[in-house]
């Protein structure tokens, strides 16, 4: 990578296998500071590449002193860049330079209250004497390595902050990037703006407009194929890439007869009208339908749905002529997975990526959002102009209806979904609990009841609401909406929709439920 302006502010954190790696990224990032996550087997050199202004051990589920412990060249303190360890992290320092880790004789997890005996550095901007923090661990520090000293303890650990004489190696028993650490938040942006002496230059202004020149230099006069879903990320993508080589980009929407009620109609005004973008609409509702006609396991109708996707997509795109480049919104969680400490992971997440063609077609990849976070996107999204309805819409999964509606996929179950899901979307967004919630949405169960409709009796479909509050998908627990709003929804839903007369809601979690149901 380049190393410009955006970018010359750099923390690399090293990653041990902590499921909280994510977040630190997450908090650095929200300190306007650029990062990458490094697999905790990078190599020295990996890292003087990379010019790092600071290095963040995260935290990770084994011992430093298991054989199979995950660790670094004690050569890293050589390379005069601050360093912060986050438990595991704070530990492998405590080991590598001669102190001493134990098993605690009680293991410490949840809130604990931390004494901060001195507020300087990483804890310059915190004002109390006291504050809680999150634990998460088995063992602690029995002794501190030579010129180290302790800067805050809780009841169970004297050492839960440690820091060098030199000032630029530091260590933390606690998790300071998760949200039970109320101020966590200041202490990691004390460690990059008081001990890195970083100013915070990572801004989504300046990403707009380096990765527009990016694109251009790149992508010259070739033309990039784009599938656009009406999505935050293929959104984004698309309008991005479209600012920079016009018309040039070649969007392919294609309607598969699963998506929410007038949403092709939606999304081709949208883009048309507001960004002038080159989009073509492929109805295939009748072909996708027809695929599906008697399948019923899930797995099937994904693939079923994908593999016809990526038909009509590569038959349209061959109408085009000669093209270079498919551009994809994948996003920097996506890529993490693949670079993690567990190694290459799964498959990355194809809700929106064309999984198979960039080889098949022998296309090169773009990808603009890669480097981006969720919540980033959505900030590009504004700087671009795009509104909130497509910026703030909350995910809705790449087969579409078609895992909502479990067992066979008909037109008359769609039809029925796609009304009961207006008129959700409908009241969630009159309450304003549509913007508070993660997810919410109908499943059109595989089940018939019996109900009073009139004076008449009724033999028809169940629905099962689900919406759940979350805070990347990962965990998720259901929503405690109110009693009046779920009444309404319900009313509504029996009243307006042909075919349903019984709601039911669904109060699971994830885990050990999933948040979708196929």
């Amino acid at each position: 990578m380049k190393k410009d302006k955006l970018h010359q502010e750099r923390v690399i954190i090293l990653d041990f296998g902590s499921q909280y790696t994510q977040l630190i990224a997450r908090r650095v990032r929200e300190s306007k500071v650029y990062c990458e996550i490094f697999p905790y087997s990078v190599s020295l050199e990996e890292i003087k590449n990379f010019s790092p202004k600071g290095i963040i051990l995260s935290g990770g589920p084994k011992s430093v002193y298991d054989n199979d412990a995950p660790l670094v060249s004690k050569d890293i303190f050589n390379l005069n860049i601050p360093i912060l360890g986050i438990c595991y992290g704070m530990q492998l320092i405590t080991h590598l330079l001669g102190g001493k880790v134990a098993r605690a004789k009680e293991r410490e997890y949840g809130f604990a209250t931390l004494k901060i005996k001195e507020k300087e550095d990483i804890f310059s901007y915190i004002i109390e004497d006291e504050i809680p923090v999150w634990m998460s661990h088995g063992d602690r520090i029995e002794k501190l390595p030579k010129g180290f000293i302790s800067i805050a303890k809780t009841s169970n650990s004297p050492y839960a902050g440690i820091k060098n004489k030199k000032g630029n190696v530091f260590g933390v028993q606690f998790h300071p990037e998760v949200y039970h650490t109320p101020l966590g938040k200041d202490i990691i942006r004390a460690f990059l703006y008081k001990v890195c002496g970083l100013r915070g230059l990572w801004n989504m202004h300046s990403f707009v407009e380096k990765s527009i020149e990016e694109i251009k230099k790149t992508v010259g006069n070739k033309k990039v194929l784009c599938a656009l879903s009406g999505g935050v990320d293929s959104s984004v993508t698309a309008v991005l890439i479209n600012e920079a080589i016009g018309k040039n980009l070649y969007c392919i929407f294609v309607d598969n007869g699963l998506l929410r009620k007038n949403e092709a109609h939606n999304v081709l005004r949208m883009f048309r009208d507001n960004f002038d973008i080159n989009l073509k609409l492929v109805d295939a509702k009748n072909l996708f339908l027809k695929r599906l006609k008697n399948i019923i396991d899930p797995e099937q109708k994904r693939k079923i749905i994908g593999h016809t996707f990526i038909e009509v997509f590569e038959k349209e795109a061959k109408k085009i002529g000669k093209v270079d480049y498919l551009a994809q919104g994948t996003l920097y969680p996506d890529v993490i997975e693949s670079v993690s400490f567990k190694g290459p992971s799964a498959v990355i997440k194809s809700h929106h990526n064309v999984g198979g063609l960039p080889e098949k077609m022998n296309l090169k990849l773009i990808e603009p959002l890669r480097e981006l976070f969720k919540d980033e996107v959505r900030e590009v999204g504004r700087e671009l102009g795009i509104g909130d309805d497509i910026i703030l819409r909350q995910p809705f999964p790449g087969p579409g209806l078609a895992v909502r509606i479990l067992g066979e996929v008909t037109e008359d179950k769609v039809r029925i979904l796609q009304d009961v899901d207006e008129i959700v979307e409908e009241e969630m967004k009159k309450s304003g609990y549509y913007w508070k919630v993660w997810q919410s949405f109908p499943v059109l169960l595989p089940i018939k009841t019996v109900g009073v409709m009139g004076d008449e009796r009724t033999y028809d479909n169940v629905i099962a609401l689900r919406v759940v509050e979350s805070m990347d998908g990962m965990t998720a627990d259901w929503a405690r909406l109110p009693y009046d709003l779920l009444g309404e929804i319900s009313r509504r839903i029996i009243n307006e929709v042909k075919g349903v007369n019984r709601v039911a809601y669904d109060i699971s979690s994830k885990p050990p439920s999933t948040i979708e149901w196929e």
